[in-house]
């Protein structure tokens, strides 16, 4: 029997999924795969709350992380600031990341289960000149989840010419999220999350105005693979339905990409948002209200994909659960690692109402502790 997979991602697939991975190789170039993803950047744009001609897409071969590397190597040059709001290992990360391109980077902390104080964002803003601030909207460490809409509300009137990256890794698909409305400029998630379709897809939307500076003369090329130089004129002819080639892309996993977000958008993206906010509601409580149990995320900013909860002997917890086929994940954050687990509750497990996973998971946590 295969274990239910309860990790913050990868999840467990849908069946028409876990089908479609299994269709026989295209030709990249064929005309049936470029009717595929054709439609699969069309709906990336719908997903992400995008407009429908602004801007561009990218579905490429990688995980969230190059997202990381996509941002650092083309919208912003060496030298230039950087503003990064860390709510964990992730943000951090991103900041690492930033740093090796060069940038000069100013990290701002949060406490450990907290969000960065708005206030500190806006008075750094006012001080210095940042091409621009990143905001991990869900760290997947610590379950945090940011109000990116007030962050971006702070940077339109305090810094407007800021570029502002979000981090959608573990919240595109399950988190309210309005790239176009908030005035987002480039934003990046995984397919492996939310999104609901396998690992090894790295996808993200750029603002019009960011893809103007990225694809500029005088902004230097400084990636390779993650150019967006290369990579934008394939994207816009493949969404447009023509052949364009740059590198292979993961026919199989574009295939299961596209099954998957058309779940999605047939779902609303609404009815998932409430789905997936009621199900992390129900779980916390439960965990919280029976088991006294404490949240590593503060109750108002806490993600709806997944929990990230305080135990006695997290490996002991980890082990019981997976000895009765449920797999969870232990802590990462570098300085509370050992003290807590986290659970993901996102796509079909939370969407099927066939599936028992979250409510067996609780039921599981309850015996590991007694």
């Amino acid at each position: 029997m295969v274990d239910t997979l309860l990790i913050p991602g990868p999840i467990v697939l849908s069946a028409n999924v876990q089908k479609a991975l299994g269709t026989p190789s295209l030709a990249h170039t064929s005309p049936e795969f470029l009717t595929v993803f054709s439609r699969v950047l069309q709906n990336t744009r719908k997903v992400f709350r995008a407009d429908p001609k602004k801007g561009q897409p990218y579905v490429l071969p990688g995980s969230g992380t190059l997202g990381w590397d996509i941002a650092a190597s083309n919208l912003i040059c060496p030298n230039e600031k950087a503003l990064v709001l860390s709510t964990g290992f992730f943000s951090d990360s991103f900041a690492e990341c930033l740093k090796l391109y060069g940038a000069d980077v100013d990290k701002l902390d949060a406490p450990i289960g907290g969000i960065v104080d708005p206030s500190e964002v806006e008075s750094h803003l006012q001080k210095n000149k940042y091409r621009l601030i990143t905001i991990t909207h869900v760290d997947t460490s610590t379950a945090v989840l940011t109000d990116v809409k007030k962050i971006t509300e702070i940077v339109h009137r305090v810094s407007p010419e800021t570029f502002i990256i979000v981090d959608g890794v573990c919240s595109i698909g399950c988190e309210e999220f309005e790239f176009e409305k908030w005035g987002i400029d480039f934003a990046l998630t995984a397919s492996q999350k939310a999104l609901g379709a396998p690992p090894g897809l790295s996808v993200s939307m750029i603002s019009q105005r960011a893809l103007d500076f990225a694809q500029h003369p005088e902004t230097p090329t400084r990636s390779f693979f993650g150019s967006l130089k290369r990579w934008s004129p394939v994207m816009q002819n493949n969404e447009s339905g023509k052949a364009a080639y740059f590198a292979t892309p993961a026919v199989q996993l574009v295939n299961s990409l596209d099954v998957s977000l058309d779940e999605i958008l047939q779902d609303t993206l609404e009815k998932r948002w409430e789905q997936h906010k009621k199900t992390s509601d129900w779980f916390k409580g439960k965990l919280t209200n029976e088991l006294n149990l404490k949240l590593v995320s503060e109750p108002q900013a806490s993600a709806s994909g997944l929990t990230a909860v305080y135990v006695n002997e997290p490996p002991k917890v980890v082990s019981y659960l997976k000895q009765n086929g449920v797999v969870i994940a232990g802590g990462i954050h570098s300085e509370i690692g050992g003290k807590y687990i986290r659970v993901g509750h996102m796509g079909v497990s939370v969407v099927d109402p066939k599936l028992d996973h979250i409510p067996r998971a609780y039921e599981l946590i309850k015996e590991a502790m007694h």
